[in-house]
């Protein structure tokens, strides 16, 4: 098994979305959902790394995504397979987190993963999340599996030819990333999966390390997205354990790579970080929460015993002071994206190659463009 130093951007992840089989109407938000399935048999320390660098990259590729004009739900699933640590009798496979739009959770997961012993049951896990997943009942939103790993693609008791005709019977596009050599992973079969689900077959180079470009910009980006942090208001029970979430979260990108944290800061400073759930700010603002009817024992200690009007003046305030911020970032990252693509098609004349999350982002593209979907 070899040692994969690719970065596994899967994060791709970014493609979003979930919701059970229901036929969506027109009005509705249009779906991305995707379900990252990953490899965490011994040898891919380096794939999970990647993972854990690139995520932030990813997502915020696609939360540019439009259809009609109007942004998908974008929603994240995770598997991990081929773990000796996992019950055997399941096929070493286990659902990390079924499909979610709150991307804190997916890279908190991320970050708790590990590696172990390895018995890579590509065609079961493929099953498997086929299965147990709310995928959308919709034709016109992508649904795609995105599986990465470096063993033959054909072993385990599930052949992955049923596995990969049946998901796409449902729509589910599957991409399939083989951490080796391009006519190894062809020889292993993984081409040939994608190719039965109208997906694409990618092959990283597991030693080529992703480089960070550094950007004038980045530095300030850095700093306002931490100033972001003081403009959310935690509520309820989730309040409290989201908060500190999105904190440690802040930490693991910026331990794990330089341009991590960049990208997180972008990430939470556009549309697709939605925190209704434990934000009185984003719940107000989104309308999913009555302010004048939240119990004070759910109130932060700076809005207990407040009236109705204080209470409102302090969120909006908050409010406004996080919608500045959040464009001052965008201004800059606009600058900063053009600054970056420069030098990467630079990098990418000069290696001769792709990263994880280059061919990835290509393929899911592509294969959202033919969902009419667009990107800014």
């Amino acid at each position: 098994m070899r040692k994969l130093t690719t970065l596994i951007t899967l994060a791709v992840m970014i493609c979003l979305a979930s919701a059970p089989a229901l036929a969506h109407k027109d009005h509705e938000k249009p779906l991305i959902q995707i379900a990252i399935l990953l490899d965490t048999s011994n040898s891919m320390d380096g794939l999970i790394q990647q993972a854990k660098s690139q995520l932030w990259k990813i997502v915020n590729e696609f939360v540019m995504a439009k259809r009609n004009g109007v942004r998908p739900e974008i929603q994240v699933a995770l598997y991990e397979y081929g773990n000796d640590s996992l019950p055997s009798k399941e096929g070493y496979i286990r659902q990390v987190l079924g499909f979610t739009s709150d991307l804190d959770k997916v890279s908190e997961k991320l970050f708790a993963l590990t590696t172990n012993g390895g018995s890579e049951y590509c065609g079961q896990v493929i099953k498997t999340a086929q299965r147990q997943l709310d995928w959308s009942g919709a034709n016109n939103d992508l649904k795609v599996m995105i599986i990465a790993g470096n063993e033959p693609f054909r072993q385990g008791p599930v052949d992955y030819r049923d596995s990969c005709k049946a998901a796409i019977n449902k729509g589910i596009i599957i991409n399939t990333i083989h951490c080796g050599p391009y006519d190894e992973g062809v020889s292993g079969g993984w081409q040939d999966g994608a190719r039965l689900a109208d997906g694409t077959y990618i092959h990283i180079d597991q030693d080529r390390a992703v480089a960070h470009i550094q950007a004038p910009q980045d530095d300030e980006i850095m700093r306002l997205g931490a100033k972001l942090n003081d403009t959310y208001i935690p509520y309820g029970r989730k309040g409290g354990e989201a908060s500190a979430r999105q904190a440690t979260q802040d930490s693991n990108a910026a331990s794990v790579a330089p341009g991590s944290m960049v990208n997180r800061a972008v990430f939470k400073s556009t549309a697709g970080y939605s925190n209704t759930e434990w934000d009185l700010g984003d719940a107000v603002a989104q309308g999913t929460v009555d302010l004048a009817k939240v119990d004070d024992d759910a109130l932060p200690e700076e809005l207990k015993g407040k009236s109705k009007k204080d209470k409102e003046e302090y969120v909006a305030k908050k409010v406004d002071e996080r919608k500045k911020i959040q464009e001052k970032i965008a201004k800059l990252n606009k600058d900063r994206r053009d600054y970056v693509e420069k030098e990467e098609t630079k990098m990418a004349a000069e290696s001769g190659g792709e990263t994880f999350d280059s061919a990835l982002i290509k393929s899911v593209r592509t294969q959202a463009a033919e969902k009419s979907f667009t990107f800014e």
